[in-house]
């Protein structure tokens, strides 16, 4: 946790988070909403001083988003030419832009996803990163976060999703979707890997 608290501090003084007051239900409500459709990524801003001091003294929960406009005016011309190699497509643009404002820490919880993600396969000497397609779009806020905090960046690959019988992806909640009930049921390794398009 104190490795994310300095990553969040390091964000903090480049001046790139806000907080934000609203529940999951009002950002779902104002994407919902949104004049292009509920697809729109989460776009905030900070709240005016007084009113956040406000909310602050109330003890009001909040969480550490990330202002993608603010990253844009840190990293200058950088932030268009952020690239990253997938191992299948080779060197591509990414595009935080798509991402939205996303969540990096909550005040009940250090770390979300994006920020945690960054900092152990920094920490850990990652250089590889292999993982399901339905996580590909995290690479475009993940890459801005790299080059925000100075860390290395990894190449990445994102392989098909296991389905099951009924056309749902196979997630970690779901006791027949391990790979230890796979092979059980008598998937070799081969079909493993054929499933996830190896």
């Amino acid at each position: 946790m104190a490795d994310y608290e300095a990553a969040l501090e390091r964000l903090r003084g480049l001046g790139v988070l806000y907080r934000c007051f609203r529940t999951r239900k009002e950002v779902a409500e104002a994407a919902a909403s949104a004049p292009h459709g509920p697809e729109q990524a989460f776009r905030s801003a900070p709240l005016p001083e007084a009113e956040e001091a406000e909310l602050l003294a109330r003890a009001a929960p909040f969480a550490w988003r990330l202002s993608r406009a603010a990253a844009r005016d840190r990293l200058g011309v950088v932030y268009d030419r952020l690239t990253y190699i997938d191992l299948d497509l080779g060197e591509q643009l990414a595009r935080p832009d798509t991402a939205g404002d996303v969540v990096l820490a909550r005040k009940d919880v250090g770390v979300a996803y994006h920020l945690a993600s960054v900092v152990d396969d920094a920490l850990q000497g990652v250089n590889h990163v292999i993982r399901g397609e339905d996580l590909k779009d995290a690479v475009h806020i993940q890459r801005l976060l790299q080059a925000l905090l100075g860390l290395p960046t990894p190449a990445y690959r994102h392989h098909r999703l296991i389905l099951g019988p009924d056309g749902k992806r196979f997630a970690k909640r779901d006791a027949t979707g391990r790979l230890a009930d796979l092979r059980a049921r008598g998937v070799t390794p081969g079909e493993v890997r054929t499933m996830v398009g190896v």
